[in-house]
């Protein structure tokens, strides 16, 4: 069942050149059942990721560009009174799908980032005092731009916590960018695109994942980094309960797209700055010029033996 989500992976990275690792690790957040948040400058590729995982994995997806002036019945729907029914009728918005493409989620006010959590914590939308289920599997894969451009507003903590992982796809290489100049045109190529499984092919190798084994040393392992992360004074907050949760399940699905019926500390040292790094803030009291997470974050992995 992994075989297919291999081939999907190089699907996905016929259009997104150059990119393996990020691709990778993109689908090992989708296969963990999280949320996938891309952060990074405007035309690096990020909703191109977006939409190539979301054909691919054969998901219904609907894309929604987040702008200062949308509100969340935008997103989430609307009840209007319908002459006909002698009542209000409620009118489902573009959240009710598998995918959501947010792009450029931090261009929305918090009022309406903020919609978004019941319906990535739940997977439900409460409307009306009515609460209705999204559709399974359902995923947020959110674009967002660097927090100093004009326009944006910063993601609460709260927000960021629901992502399992946070990717930046960066600047191509030489020979990744010249294949991008000489080659078809990106959109184009998703217009072609064609699903390397479905739905159910998805949601059966999501339930696999229980039966990959984590030791009882290896979720010491978890726990010891979760430990450091709070107490070793480089961070403002440490990882949550929730996150130590996330880091297991991204081992776990690394694994299995490794071929491995057990997860081992290679596993999670593979997706800890992509599960971690957004969820921690330098503290800057600490360290006068604060470094990237990123870096404190790899300074942590070394911190805590294996």
């Amino acid at each position: 069942m992994f075989k297919q989500l291999h081939a999907a992976a190089r699907q996905v990275g016929q259009v997104v050149i150059g990119k393996d690792e990020q691709v990778r690790l993109a689908l090992t957040c989708l296969l963990a059942g999280g949320h996938l948040l891309l952060e990074d400058l405007p035309g690096v590729g990020k909703t191109t990721l977006a939409h190539a995982l979301a054909i691919s994995l054969g998901l219904r997806f609907n894309r929604v560009q987040f702008t200062s002036d949308l509100l969340p019945a935008d997103v989430a729907g609307i009840s209007v009174y319908e002459r006909e029914k002698n009542g209000f009728v409620f009118h489902p918005g573009p959240i009710f799908t598998q995918v959501l493409l947010a792009d450029e989620i931090n261009r929305a006010t918090p009022k309406t980032q903020s919609g978004l959590l019941e319906a990535m914590e739940e997977r439900q939308v409460t409307a009306d005092g009515v609460t209705r289920a999204l559709p399974e599997p359902f995923f947020v894969i959110a674009t967002q731009n660097p927090a100093s451009q004009v326009g944006t507003f910063p993601l609460p903590e709260s927000q960021l916590d629901r992502f399992l992982m946070c990717l930046s796809l960066g600047y191509p290489d030489a020979a990744a960018e010249r294949a991008l100049l000489m080659g078809e045109d990106r959109r184009a190529m998703l217009r072609v695109l064609e699903p390397a499984m479905d739905a159910a092919e998805l949601a059966q190798a999501q339930r696999a994942l229980r039966e990959i084994h984590a030791s009882s040393a290896l979720v010491t392992y978890v726990q010891a980094l979760a430990q450091a992360s709070r107490q070793n004074g480089m961070f403002a907050e440490g990882l949550s309960p929730r996150a130590a949760i996330a880091l297991l399940q991204a081992g776990r699905a690394w694994a299995a797209l490794e071929g491995r019926d057990h997860v081992i500390p290679e596993d999670i040292q593979a997706v800890l700055v992509p599960v971690c790094a957004h969820r921690l803030r330098p503290l800057k009291a600490a360290h006068g010029a604060a470094l990237a997470s990123r870096d404190l974050v790899l300074q942590l992995q070394k911190s805590v033996p294996v």
